[in-house]
């Protein structure tokens, strides 16, 4: 018997399906506008995309994790947040601009950096 494999994601809202992370990644009707750290395991912060299809604009929260091997770059040891050199940058939840601190946490920001690319468009 065939084993039925899971979509990467599904719309709560409107149930439109996208079968691979690439079908997602490469849909111009979704808006990644938000992201919320966990600071306890960076792996598990939740990134937002906001669906822009018509009669829907359901927001859906996906983890790090999802988007985690998309990034080759280096990865510092210590978490800088609240010090000098950190703009605050994880504390809001809509600022997904690159963070040139070298903190623990810069990699996600990294992320969202390849995430909000034409490149997958």
């Amino acid at each position: 018997m065939k084993t039925e494999e899971k979509p990467f994601k599904q719309c709560p809202c409107c149930f439109e399906t996208w079968p691979t992370r690439e079908s997602f990644l490469s849909d111009n009707n979704l808006d990644l506008n938000g992201y919320k750290a966990d600071f306890e395991k960076l792996e598990y912060g939740l990134f937002f995309f906001t669906h822009l299809q018509t009669n829907c604009n359901s927001t859906m929260a996906l983890e790090v994790s999802d988007f985690i091997d998309l990034y080759q770059g280096p990865r510092y040891p210590k978490r800088r947040t609240a010090e000098a050199e950190c703009p605050g940058y994880c504390l809001d939840r809509d600022q997904l601009d690159r963070c040139n601190a070298f903190c623990e946490c810069a990699f996600v920001r990294e992320i969202i950096q390849l995430l909000k690319a034409d490149r997958f468009k």
